[in-house]
């Protein structure tokens, strides 16, 4: 091979090796000057940094003061109690004084918890509901796995372990959701969030009920 063919070659070769150096050199070292982007897309948009003036607002400043009364999602700054379910750090026992104790409250819970809870958890707590009857049945019919599909057994909210959990516990996990429950603090508002709370405590603690849980003066009707 001629020796001018392979000087060039090599020529060309290093030449090659330029632009990912320089590449990797820009990548490498920090620069004040705004990196090229050849596609736009929404990376550099026109705005106003703090401490500068912006003609738009009457008072010529582009930093516009908080709104009172805003709070931003997830650090609230008032009752904890009624918004977390927390109370001095740990779980609610009790109700926000906010909230009634009373019957209808109660009931106001089992008919929230019959919309949102029961398709899953069942109408008695025991995780039997409608949805999860239907989702065993179709797994258990399936030839194979459908597509990699599984099922998560709704909770039997009346498991150890679950059945003692405080009612701050109960409202928080409605709220956020757990492990493969999703929450529903966006679609329940907290009042009717603490109801159903209330109405599963209330679940719980028929289910272990004795004649001694229930008033005196009403003994008498059970014996009917």
């Amino acid at each position: 091979m001629p020796r001018i063919i392979i000087y060039s070659v090599m020529v060309l070769l290093m030449l090659a090796l330029i632009p990912p150096v320089v590449a990797a050199r820009v990548r490498a070292s920090p620069s004040p000057n705004r990196p090229i982007h050849i596609i736009q897309d929404m990376d550099i948009q026109a705005k106003f940094k703090p401490q500068t003036l912006n003609p738009i607002y009457a008072d010529q400043r582009a930093m516009r003061p908080e709104v009172v009364g805003a709070v931003a999602r997830g650090e609230t700054f008032l009752d904890t109690h009624l918004e977390n379910g927390v109370v001095d750090g740990g779980w609610a026992t009790s109700l926000p004084d906010v909230l009634a104790r009373d019957l209808e409250t109660v009931e106001r819970g089992r008919e929230r918890y019959n919309i949102y809870c029961a398709p899953c958890h069942g109408w008695n707590g025991a995780g039997n509901g409608p949805v999860n009857q239907r989702a065993l049945e179709l797994m258990n019919n399936a030839d194979g796995p459908p597509d990699g599909t599984s099922w998560t057994q709704a909770r039997n909210l009346h498991d150890p372990g679950w059945s003692e959990q405080p009612i701050g516990q109960i409202y928080n996990t409605i709220t956020n959701g757990k492990n493969s429950m999703a929450g529903y603090g966006s679609q329940v508002v907290v009042a009717d969030r603490w109801a159903i709370a209330l109405y599963v405590k209330a679940l719980q603690r028929s289910q272990n009920a004795t004649l001694q849980d229930v008033p005196t003066d009403q003994r008498s009707e059970l014996n009917r």
